[in-house]
């Protein structure tokens, strides 16, 4: 069998432009949420998100050329260009066996939202040629391809916030079955617009702050005064790689990639089955593929969008596979920090995994004041752990019922 390792890493997230600087401020327990710049949100019910900030597009491509893709390519690209170049991929690997999996939740939402209204003001002959190449889901992984000249196998999985862990663990099978020897994988989303943020409000999902309060605070995972998620927007991408190949050209390893599981709840669009069915299904997929126990795992990134009934689903599927060692679990979420990425969130969080294995370093929980008695495991709360672990375990679930998990160890060499 095949094994896939971790061999580069990069992110552009509201917690910094690179790894180091996203994954120092997680540690430091530093929120990216605060007020909406982006658009005036005057008019919102609610008007906070996890911006990335001072992103300067020119630094992935040519001003002119960078201009005609939507912010969430840009993303990507900045992304992809620090995990390729981490990995030390130029001119180490035959292009047509190295491959891309990047998908977006949302896609091109502020090019198509954009050229519309260029086409009711302007007119039909207004609309750019380069709006249909840009916008769409998949366009992020193509131009993926493109920039960096990546020949091998490539596809945009799109399956709401779960994009992100399928899109990581549709990649390491990729590598496990003879596809390719190398994958760009994660997820970018870049849907701060107006529209976006209206339709959540009206799903009425949405935590906010009131003027004169702190809109850090409005993401509170597992905490009982939460009072549901925050927008946020970034991109995370890994690459992953053949065991063999990576050690033949003397890479560094981060981590093994040991497990992966995806299921559906088959109970609603937008709220999660009760009963946890379909995640407890996916976490045991996971722990089934990797060939291990429940106990080996010391920690999870867990999904953690901070509403009132996904966190008591999550925490209860938890409990139902993990038994007794729930209880001695880490389980932290990553979004009380940067707000929830959607189609970024599953890669970016599968990177805060990655790192824990290999700093032995665990990001908080931050805002968490007022324990929930439906909620009581270890959350990590407010403060960074130095903590050892082998195994840990990245949670993403998405509407429509998506489940995808990814699970990494820690590389011994």
């Amino acid at each position: 069998m095949r094994r896939v390792v971790v061999t580069g890493l990069g992110a552009v997230t509201p917690l910094g432009l690179d790894i180091p600087t996203t994954w120092e401020s997680a540690l430091a327990g530093r929120s990216g949420i605060g007020w909406i710049t982006r658009f005036d949100a005057s008019g919102f019910p609610v008007r906070v998100a996890g911006e990335v900030k001072d992103f300067d597009p020119t630094t992935v491509g040519p001003a002119k050329e960078v201009r005609r893709m939507d912010r969430n390519v840009q993303l990507a690209l900045g992304a992809a260009q620090e995990a390729y170049a981490d990995a030390g991929l130029e001119g180490a690997a035959d292009p047509a066996r190295v491959g891309v999996l990047v998908g977006s939740a949302i896609g091109g939402i502020g090019t198509i939202l954009e050229q519309h209204e260029t086409m009711l003001e302007r007119g039909i002959d207004r609309v750019s040629p380069f709006f249909l190449p840009n916008c769409l889901v998949d366009s992020a992984s193509g131009q993926l391809a493109i920039s960096l000249g990546l020949r091998g196998p490539n596809y945009a999985p799109v399956s709401a916030c779960a994009t992100g862990s399928h899109a990581i663990g549709e990649g390491a099978e990729m590598i496990k079955r003879g596809d390719a020897d190398i994958m760009l994988c994660g997820g970018t989303e870049a849907c701060l617009h107006p529209l976006i943020l209206a339709g959540f409000c009206s799903m009425r999902g949405l935590a906010g702050a009131e003027e004169g309060e702190d809109p850090s605070l409005a993401s509170r995972p597992f905490d009982a005064t939460r009072a549901g998620f925050v927008m946020g927007e970034g991109a995370g991408i890994l690459v992953l790689e053949e065991l063999e190949h990576a050690q033949a050209r003397g890479a560094h390893i981060y981590a093994e990639v040991i497990g992966y599981g995806a299921s559906n709840d088959a109970h609603h669009m937008a709220q999660p089955d009760p009963e946890s069915r379909g995640v407890i299904e996916m976490m045991s997929a996971a722990i089934r593929r990797a060939g291990i126990q429940p106990a080996d795992v010391g920690y999870i990134n867990a999904h953690g969008t901070s509403t009132p009934l996904g966190d008591i689903a999550e925490t209860n599927a938890i409990k139902a596979v993990f038994g007794d060692h729930a209880r001695t679990l880490a389980v932290s979420s990553t979004k009380s920090m940067t707000g929830h990425c959607f189609g970024a969130a599953g890669a970016i969080e599968a990177i805060m995994c990655v790192k824990a294995v290999e700093t032995g370093m665990l990001p908080p929980t931050i805002n968490y004041r007022t324990p929930d008695p439906q909620c009581d495991l270890d959350y990590v709360p407010n403060v960074a752990r130095a903590q050892q672990v082998e195994v840990a375990l990245s949670n993403a679930m998405g509407l429509g019922g998506h489940n995808g998990c990814v699970m990494v160890a820690r590389w011994r060499g």
